[in-house]
């Protein structure tokens, strides 16, 4: 592995900083992560909402949104909260749409149904890389959440299709490095951030130049690194959700209905609502208050390819480590 001399750090320039993931951190959420970037910390938590945006209703689909913020001393210095300044900033605008559109393209909406999941990621201590490590560690709290719906039956298999990851890279000195931290996001003459998806597809990049124009040359080493980074944060992931699972009764998966079972199941749901769940309850049994959040402005519903690669080697893992706690 080539040794960098310009990163302070003493990493090599395909090397991640220290990645730490800590599942199910918090006692109310559905699912959570407290996910750890080097220095960069950010807690993400999922909330199960039976009810969808207005554009969705009556459609059989769901829906997954994503706010996005920093506490007041996340870094140097305090920074005022956006609450206290009546509006939030167009970098929080942008990056919360992100988030939310880097989870919707691993998920079927389909399967998910008529409820939306909320994803808060609130940044404790900022080191460079927020936002992708927002979307990194939103996957696992978002996993962990819909897999407490397969667990209650509220869903018949679990709507996730892929894993996805977020990384970022960047020409520091003129050396392409991965994952920046902030002192050499502060420097870097080009900075990139890439969202994979398991199995190599491609969710979003941005890419700038903070200088002179990069070659593509260079943009194509950028995103060599991104895949070996995603690589290992997928692994990651996995450990984390597995690592979550061990012990937790209300997250396994539970046998399947029997054909009496599955007959008194649907009569209920005919009879109820029409949907699992049934009214403005969280999967907590605590009621979702507010009205459902409008189509954000200027951003489409994207029709995205929802027949991604099943689980695979984590489901199997998940299901061993049930048969263990048995």
């Amino acid at each position: 592995m080539r040794q960098s001399p310009m990163r302070l750090s003493g990493r090599a320039v395909d090397a991640l900083r220290v990645i730490r993931f800590e599942p199910m951190v918090n006692k109310y959420a559905e699912g959570s992560c407290l996910v750890h970037f080097g220095d960069t910390k950010v807690l993400v938590t999922a909330t199960v909402e039976e009810k969808v945006p207005p554009f969705l209703r009556n459609t059989g689909k769901g829906w997954v949104t994503a706010e996005y913020g920093m506490l007041p001393r996340a870094t140097h210095s305090r920074t005022d909260r956006e609450a206290a300044k009546g509006k939030q900033q167009g970098r929080t605008v942008e990056i919360q749409r992100l988030i939310g559109r880097s989870l919707r393209a691993v998920v079927d909406m389909q399967k998910l149904g008529e409820r939306q999941i909320r994803v808060d990621a609130d940044v404790i201590q900022a080191d460079g890389g927020t936002r992708t490590a927002s979307i990194t560690g939103g996957y696992v709290a978002l996993w962990l959440a819909l897999q407490k719906l397969v667990a209650t039956r509220d869903l018949t298999e679990h709507p996730i299709t892929r894993a996805v990851a977020a990384i970022s890279c960047g020409l520091v000195d003129g050396e392409a490095v991965l994952d920046l931290d902030y002192d050499e996001d502060s420097r870097a003459e080009a900075d990139a951030n890439f969202v994979l998806a398991e199995g190599g597809g491609i969710v979003e990049v941005q890419a700038t130049a903070e200088a002179d124009p990069f070659s593509p040359t260079q943009f194509r080493r950028l995103v060599e690194l991104a895949e070996i980074g995603t690589a290992r944060l997928f692994e990651l992931q996995k450990e984390a959700i597995i690592a979550a699972m061990e012990g937790r009764p209300d997250l396994a998966t539970p046998p399947p209905l029997s054909p009496e079972q599955l007959a008194q199941q649907q009569k209920a749901q005919k009879q109820g609502s029409g949907k699992p769940g049934g009214g403005n309850r969280n999967a907590g049994g605590h009621k979702s208050g507010g009205r459902a959040p409008d189509r954000p402005h200027g951003e489409r519903d994207r029709d995205r390819n929802q027949q991604g690669r099943p689980l695979g080697t984590l489901g199997d893992a998940l299901a061993a480590a049930q048969r263990k706690d048995r």
